[in-house]
């Protein structure tokens, strides 16, 4: 099988202290003249948002349709940064895209997930895919996921990332052509004659024995092994204090493995009640669901990174990668400082054979393929085109 030779997709980057300077430079380099149908943007919230768009859209064309996220830092072939911004784009014979962007109500969050994947109607391509970007902060990921889920069903694969504010807490911005909104979920969905490859790996490992989850709701674990959830928790990690203290003393993102056939999707717990003696994170733990604690260190998180981008290629139907866009999770991020991220870069560029890559490192990654529940934590998903 071969893809038409007239489809291309390039990366840019730039530190530029200027933020309209710095979005024109990152797209100039990713688009490299050439006339862009998709456009992603990855940026810092640091930045003048509304300029930074300005100066994309001076190098993207009228036409072009723009999509992206503020970050935990922003990722691509070059490397990592933080507080800059990081641009992939591509175009040619052989692409189709749409867009849709919806407001999140947190009463009904499932609405906005399926209102963005009304992208994908009337879409014939061969192969197709919905990229997400939604708010990190609004609670509830997995509903949008759901949402989306339950308009477009098991046919169309879901990848994409929750939208980060370096580590303020505060808002997060998703962008849709020439403006930043916040609160909201932002769909592209994209068609190709060419093969997508979708590649989900963390490198997390199981600590024995496993738990039942006895009591839960969404997020929130009441009890696991029919114990008060937070007092397993801690006699687990042999540890002698309050949830606070636990929570607090380097143990912020405490890995829940959820068992799933193709491996475990990882929850992160980072809070808990000293009186109630409850647990939570920010994704749903479903009643019933059988997890581990999990264990790792930099190669393993590292290999973890390899084989997420080994993985995406292997589906690309033998075809080389023409490029692959990247959500990583900003805990993952905090467990390769000091020479780490350098590392998970070089790793991925030998996984892909040095095709260009873009992307950021996210409050939480979006990948619905072979019955996954879709939200992820601590996890590389990638996206490989052909």
């Amino acid at each position: 099988m071969q893809t038409n030779p007239h489809r291309w997709f390039g990366v840019g980057q730039s530190s530029a202290a200027d933020s309209r300077k710095a979005g024109a430079e990152a797209a100039a380099e990713a688009i490299g003249g050439r006339e862009a149908k998709a456009v992603f943007v990855f940026a810092s919230v640091s930045h003048d948002l509304a300029e930074l768009l300005r100066g994309v859209r001076m190098e993207a064309g009228a036409d072009a349709e723009i999509v992206g996220a503020t970050t935990m830092g922003e990722m691509g072939s070059a490397g990592v940064t933080s507080g800059g911004i990081s641009v992939a784009a591509l175009g040619g014979d052989g692409f189709t895209v749409q867009t849709r962007a919806a407001r999140i109500d947190r009463a009904h969050p499932r609405e906005a997930g399926a209102a963005v994947a009304e992208a994908l109607h009337d879409m014939d391509d061969e192969h197709k895919v919905l990229i997400m970007f939604a708010d990190g902060l609004t609670g509830q990921p997995h509903e949008i996921v759901r949402g989306a889920y339950s308009s477009i069903g098991a046919s169309v694969p879901l990848v994409g990332g929750f939208a980060a504010d370096d580590r303020n807490f505060k808002a997060t911005y998703q962008f849709y052509g020439d403006e930043a909104h916040t609160g909201a979920v932002v769909g592209l969905a994209l068609g190709s004659d060419g093969p997508i490859g979708i590649g989900v790996a963390h490198g997390w490992r199981r600590i024995e024995p496993p738990m039942i989850v006895t009591k839960a709701t969404g997020p929130h674990i009441y009890e696991l092994d029919g114990e008060p959830a937070l007092d397993v928790l801690l006699r687990r990690n042999n540890f002698d204090g309050s949830a606070e203290e636990f929570f607090d003393r380097g143990r912020s993102l405490q890995p829940l493995g959820l068992s799933r056939r193709s491996g475990e999707d990882i929850r992160v717990i980072h809070s808990g009640d000293d009186e109630a003696r409850t647990v939570w994170g920010t994704a749903d733990v479903p009643q019933g669901a059988l997890v581990w604690l999990m264990e790792g260190d930099r190669q393993s998180l590292l290999d973890g990174a390899a084989w997420s981008c080994t993985e995406a290629v292997a589906r690309l139907e033998g075809l080389p990668p023409l490029g692959v866009l990247a959500f990583d999770c900003g805990g993952r991020r905090a467990g390769l400082i000091e020479g780490g991220l350098e590392q998970e870069i070089q790793a991925m560029r030998t996984a892909l054979s040095d095709a260009p890559f873009a992307g950021f490192y996210t409050f939480g990654e979006i990948a619905r393929v072979r019955g996954a529940l879709g939200t992820h934590h601590l996890t590389l998903v990638t996206l490989a085109l052909a």
